[in-house]
């Protein structure tokens, strides 16, 4: 073949593969509303008051990534809160009405510097949380999801999982025991260069470095983690937590065994896992044109924590309880690409985590913990309860059969969806 020949056969071969990306029907787009109170609001690290806030280290922030092919929309929410009660969510979602409602997933990062979103009790006979500011969180929310669709262009998509570095997270109750793994994905933009526009990071951590106590609101560790992914051109980033109950914290222990709760250590740590992140995602094979599938059901937990049945009733927020007094949430399960995911909506403690993992059947398994919901800690029942080390995670979980209840319908969820 001549040279001629050979460049124009060259040429054919690109431009079909170029057109091949061009008619894609992937499409992604992502938006970001800062919802730092001013002034400064109390912060919340569990049941009970709210400490008052004097400082505030980075921007509190509501994240949404719109993910759509041909026939299918998929919103990811994430928002710098310790939880984001489904009651708000479907609020959210009632102001986004050309989207399912059944497809948009919001999340809750869980740092403990941020305000009261669920409604705790402030031992006074009122509650912890502000109204207006709910409200506002929740109109920004919407407003996220809304210019995220808007942005949305043509995309490709990476996507990774594999073994983190150490010095990132550990189990406060049983050091080793945790997933040292994570997730990832990237969407990059089609046209005119294939640049990242978004990066979204899926791993199991409390981001409570610095800890309610302080007095100071911050998204923790993942303000940092944000700010790396930016600095190392992989678009904005998006944090969706994982399993990461009883007690899958940051791993802040420093060479004196004392917990070193800085700034410094948030920067120290988020860093690490946005360079980790990165490190899994560089070697990922491009997907021009994922198929995207969103399956959701319905399901129903008894009640049997005195702690949360106080929490619903003091809270202004609705909750959905039937004639047998169980509280209901949404379940969802997405296939993406290559990716399996699944929502948990609260806080499952890690052997819950490998079990679903090791059942999903994919390399790249996405367990997004604290969607829809945010009802404490999901034990297996034969943890529920057994001894003194779960004490306080038994009396903050729905009841002994959370864990078995969602375990099967959400592997019912999956095998129905295959």
């Amino acid at each position: 073949m001549s040279g001629l020949l050979f460049w124009a056969a060259s040429l054919t071969i690109l431009n079909a593969h170029k057109a091949a990306e061009t008619n894609s029907s992937f499409s992604a787009g992502i938006a970001v509303e800062i919802v730092t109170p001013d002034p400064l609001l109390p912060v919340s690290g569990g049941v009970g008051p709210s400490v008052p806030a004097t400082q505030k280290l980075g921007e509190l922030t509501v994240r949404a990534l719109y993910l759509a092919d041909e026939d299918t929309e998929l919103v990811l929410v994430s928002s710098d809160f310790l939880g984001f009660p489904g009651a708000l969510s479907r609020r959210v979602c009632a102001l986004v009405p050309d989207i399912p409602s059944d497809n948009i997933l919001i999340g809750a990062t869980h740092t403990h510097s941020a305000p009261d979103c669920y409604g705790f009790p402030d031992g006074k006979g009122g509650i912890n949380a502000d109204l207006d500011y709910v409200d506002s969180v929740i109109e920004k929310m919407a407003e996220a999801i809304r210019r995220a669709k808007a942005n949305a262009q043509p995309a490709t998509l990476k996507i990774a999982s594999g073994r983190l570095a150490e010095k990132i997270a550990y189990n406060y109750y049983a050091p080793e025991l945790y997933d040292r793994r994570g997730s990832a994905l990237q969407v990059l933009a089609t046209d005119p260069n294939p640049k990242p526009i978004a990066t979204l990071v899926n791993y199991a951590i409390h981001p409570e470095v610095l800890g309610a106590r302080q007095g100071i609101v911050s998204p923790d560790l993942i303000g940092p983690l944000y700010d790396r992914l930016a600095e190392r051109h992989a678009g904005i980033g998006i944090f969706m937590n994982g399993a990461q109950g009883g007690m899958v914290t940051a791993d802040v222990r420093g060479p004196d065994g004392k917990d070193v709760q800085t700034w410094e250590e948030c920067q120290r740590i988020g860093n690490l896992l946005a360079d980790e992140t990165l490190r899994l995602l560089e070697a990922a094979p491009i997907q021009s044109d994922p198929a995207l599938e969103v399956f959701s059901r319905k399901l129903y937990f008894p009640v049997e924590s005195q702690e949360l049945l106080t929490v619903m009733e003091f809270s202004p927020w609705e909750y959905e309880l039937n004639a047998k007094g169980e509280i209901a949430t949404r379940l969802n399960y997405v296939q993406l690409g290559d990716a399996r995911m699944l929502t948990i909506p609260g806080e499952a403690l890690p052997n819950i985590g490998f079990y679903l993992k090791r059942n999903l059947g994919t390399e790249h398994p996405f367990l997004l913990g604290l969607t829809n919901d945010a009802f404490g800690y999901i034990l297996a029942k034969e943890d529920w309860g057994s001894f003194d080390r779960y004490r306080y995670v038994s009396r903050v979980c729905l009841g002994e059969m959370t864990g078995e209840i969602y375990i099967r319908e959400a592997l019912d969820l999956v095998e129905k969806s295959e």
